[in-house]
């Protein structure tokens, strides 16, 4: 259990998974890879929120020529809120671009030239892009996670890269041995 006052807690690469009820809140229902978490605070990125925005949308709108017609129909993820207007790509640490984090056997690049490397068929074959990001102030995580408002688990790659986004939220609950339930939002609020 985390205490409220805990600033030892690391979850870089853990899943968040929602508990929250809140039926406004665009974070219900949602599972967070984290991929920074500090003194400052954390940021990550929603994993199981499609857009109705593609690839080939997102490249014609930053004057892109897609080369590779197989993935223009690839989803765009609401990663978050913060900065909706900026986009973030998480893949598999392979190579460093312009902006780019290593997160152990993950990195996020935030540079265009991932997305230039992705268009011309060069960049990686296993990507999540989003826009935009969910941010914690110091503290404000670690409070929320004492609120009962998430529940963390060790994230695998796997489930970000591999399933669909609909069955991503169950998935992660799988790590944590919960396999009958679809969402533990629609447990805590109506069972």
């Amino acid at each position: 259990m985390i205490h409220k006052d805990s600033t030892s807690i690391n979850l870089v690469n853990h899943f968040l998974i929602s508990t929250s009820c809140d039926l406004d809140n665009r974070l219900s229902g949602s599972v967070i890879y984290i991929c920074e978490h500090n003194s400052k605070g954390a940021l990550g990125l929603v994993i199981n929120k499609p857009t109705e925005f593609t690839l080939g949308n997102l490249f014609e709108r930053i004057n892109l020529s897609l080369e590779i017609s197989t993935i223009k129909d690839k989803m765009v993820f609401f990663g978050g809120s913060v900065q909706s207007d900026c986009g973030f790509i998480l893949h598999p640490y392979n190579s460093n671009y312009g902006s780019t984090i290593k997160l152990g056997e993950l990195a996020l690049t935030t540079s265009r030239d991932i997305l230039q490397d992705v268009a011309d068929g060069r960049g990686p074959n296993r990507l999540l892009i989003s826009l935009g990001y969910s941010g914690w102030s110091a503290g404000q995580l670690e409070d929320e996670i004492y609120h009962n408002d998430w529940i963390s688990v060790p994230a695998e790659s796997s489930i970000i890269f591999d399933l669909p986004p609909k069955d991503r939220y169950r998935a992660a609950l799988g790590l944590l041995g919960i396999n009958n339930l679809t969402s533990l939002v629609d447990y805590a609020c109506y069972d």
